[in-house]
């Protein structure tokens, strides 16, 4: 699921964000999860250890900007991002660091940033979509796409991953007009596929376990990276404790053809995943967003 990465909008813009945006690694998930509990109830005018980590949680997903030193006080441009966040997952918006905005912080969820950018008709007419875009909205200028697989950290095997992704990419197809053919390995393709670990050369480290899943590159780079220490599973048997590689695989396609994070929950294009459950099929949403973006 990225990286500073960016989508469409709402009625609100907060403020324009790069193609691909995650940006600094948040702390491992254990440490997170303690600072984040010790802070339940922070308020503008607090100053706590550790809302630091809170400012770089909301930067890496667009909501907290760039370019400003993160401290341990709790301002205003703290409290806006975190109102602008709880009315993006549909919290009760009280810009404080309430349980239930934490808990949903601690859902792991996709590298990707959260970016408001709404088509113009849309605007214009004042109506209600869920689906985002990048900024620019940038789409590939051919239906008829390559993919290949190119890993820095070895997780599980092309054989295992080959059926998994031209399953994720078939589900793409049936709404879109794509079409996705497997390059062999070490060719060149417009979309490469991999497992990587931490630092991996794309500027937009992994965290290890827990909190970011994957990220992907909005059009045409091509680039869907898996974090390598997620504890993945290939089967229908998904664990409590683990990550359906696929229902990943769908999301990250997702943006590589341009899609950004949905408001909707049931939407595959949804920033955050439940370790331990199974959501492979598109939604209505997902549908709309991609034909409006392609055959709109």
């Amino acid at each position: 699921m990225a990286p500073k990465l960016s989508h469409h909008l709402i009625s609100y813009a907060f403020f324009l964000l790069p193609l691909l945006v995650q940006v600094s690694v948040v702390k491992s998930e254990s440490q997170f999860s303690k600072s984040l509990h010790f802070l339940q109830g922070a308020q503008i005018g607090h100053a706590f250890k550790g809302l630091n980590q809170v400012k770089q949680y909301f930067n890496a997903f667009g909501y907290y900007p760039s370019g400003i030193n993160l401290t341990d006080d709790f301002d205003d441009l703290l409290e806006s991002a975190l109102k602008i966040y709880q009315k993006q997952y549909r919290l009760e918006v009280t810009g404080k660091l309430d349980s239930d905005t934490i808990e949903n912080m601690l859902i792991p969820r996709c590298g990707v940033q959260d970016v408001f950018n709404k088509p113009n008709d849309l605007v214009e007419f004042d109506m209600v979509a869920n689906y985002t875009f990048f900024n620019g909205m940038p789409r590939w200028n051919t239906r008829q796409l390559t993919y290949t697989f190119r890993s820095s950290a070895q997780v599980i095997s092309v054989q295992q991953l080959r059926p998994i992704i031209a399953r994720a990419f078939q589900r793409w197809a049936a709404v879109s007009g794509f079409t996705f053919q497997e390059a062999p390995l070490f060719t060149q393709a417009d979309i490469v596929i991999g497992f990587h670990r931490l630092f991996h050369w794309d500027g937009y480290p992994f965290d290890g376990p827990g909190n970011v899943l994957a990220h992907a590159f909005a059009p045409q780079d091509g680039r869907l990276h898996y974090d390598a220490d997620e504890n993945w599973s290939t089967t229908n048997l998904t664990t409590i404790n683990q990550i359906d590689l696929e229902s990943v695989a769908v999301h990250e396609i997702g943006h590589i053809l341009g899609l950004g994070h949905s408001q909707d929950p049931r939407a595959i294009m949804f920033a955050y995943y439940m370790p331990g459950t199974i959501k492979r099929n598109l939604g209505q949403d997902d549908i709309d967003g991609i034909r409006a973006l392609y055959l709109g």
